[in-house]
């Protein structure tokens, strides 16, 4: 069992990979990403391929975007040292992001088994389209979190955190953009968000539809008529819900937005890392990540990171602590019409 990140970028996960493979074979490795094991996780693919009334609509034709987020109040606490050798990219978008990214892209497998569904995932990493150094900057932003107030505490700016090198360039912040380029999500943009200091604790997937081609209503009571918004809810509270619009109960012809939910009850799954530690016992790969997907994900990420560190990519941003994030992360949704949904 080898706990993420994999490596540090593509030539490194090589090599590790030939080094594991010396020794063991890939059916007996098992590289761990917790996230998979989360139960709203888990139930991506039941949700979206057992119900007839989504699968259809899952595709270009009517979702007008995808927004995956992972927020946390904490900074590095005692991390510091892993920290700034790993960033936030490293930390969490390589395996976490990449891989809820995969479970909402991916095609239906032809059979629900680890292999199956694992080679879909290669599918969708190798669809992802390859960023230019060039144009990093309309893609991607990146923050370091300051001095700030989270849960009406102050709290240090990461560059006061026990063991941060002075003058640090790590970032705490990252959003993404990044399109799929195949035949389901040719054109939809997938938002990625995630970082510390947050102001909010949430890890949730939000898929956006496309408005009506022509609304023939007024505005809704509370304003414009919103988007119908499917969320996936993974931590702290795990659940799903689908926002909708109904007439406004009385005389007026008036719309009026509404939300079904559904959570699960607490207590009553498994922690994400008893469920991956059990199916290692268990054999069963479908919660782990496989040679190719690990590769293929620092692929993506790879020359993002080294323009990055070569200082050609984009600027570093600052944001409070207990902030939504930097503002300039705000203008990557403005610029194509979008807004993230609040933390």
């Amino acid at each position: 069992m080898i706990e993420k990140p994999f490596g540090r970028d593509l030539d490194s996960a090589r090599k590790l990979n030939q080094l594991v493979h010396t020794y063991y074979k890939e059916s007996q490795i098992f590289r761990i990403d917790h996230y998979l094991a989360k139960e709203t996780v888990q139930n991506i693919l039941m949700f979206r391929l057992a119900n007839s009334i989504f699968e259809p609509l899952w595709n270009r034709r009517y979702v007008d975007h995808v927004q995956i987020t992972a927020g946390e109040t904490m900074g590095v606490e005692h991390r510091a040292g892993y920290y700034e050798q790993a960033g936030v990219i490293r930390d969490m978008f390589q395996n976490h992001m990449l891989q809820l990214l995969c479970l909402m892209a991916m095609e239906p497998p032809a059979v629900f088994i680890a292999d199956r569904v694992q080679d879909e995932k290669a599918k969708v990493l190798h669809s992802v389209r390859r960023i230019d150094a060039g144009t990093l900057g309309d893609h991607l932003v990146i923050g370091q979190y300051g001095k700030g107030t989270i849960d009406n505490r102050a709290v240090p700016g990461y560059q006061e955190e026990p063991g941060v090198v002075a003058g640090s360039q790590t970032p705490t912040y990252a959003a993404l953009k990044v399109y799929i380029d195949n035949w389901r999500w040719h054109g939809v943009p997938f938002y990625l968000r995630s970082g510390k200091r947050l102001a909010a604790r949430t890890t949730e997937i939000s898929v956006h539809y496309k408005e009506v081609p022509h609304s023939m209503f007024p505005d809704s009571v509370s304003g414009p008529i919103e988007q119908n918004t499917i969320v996936l809810k993974i931590q702290p509270d795990e659940g799903m819900s689908l926002a909708f619009q109904t007439k406004e109960a009385g005389t007026k012809v008036c719309l009026n937005p509404v939300e079904m939910k559904y959570d699960y009850p607490r207590g009553v799954s498994l922690d994400a890392y008893e469920w991956v530690l059990m199916d290692c016992m268990l054999g069963d790969h479908m919660l782990f990540m496989r040679e190719d997907s690990v590769e293929l994900a620092w692929s993506i990420l790879t020359p993002v990171l080294e323009a990055l560190e070569s200082g050609k990519g984009a600027p570093l941003a600052r944001y409070a602590a207990g902030s939504d994030g930097p503002a300039e992360a705000l203008r990557l949704l403005r610029k194509d019409g979008r807004s993230w949904r609040p933390l």
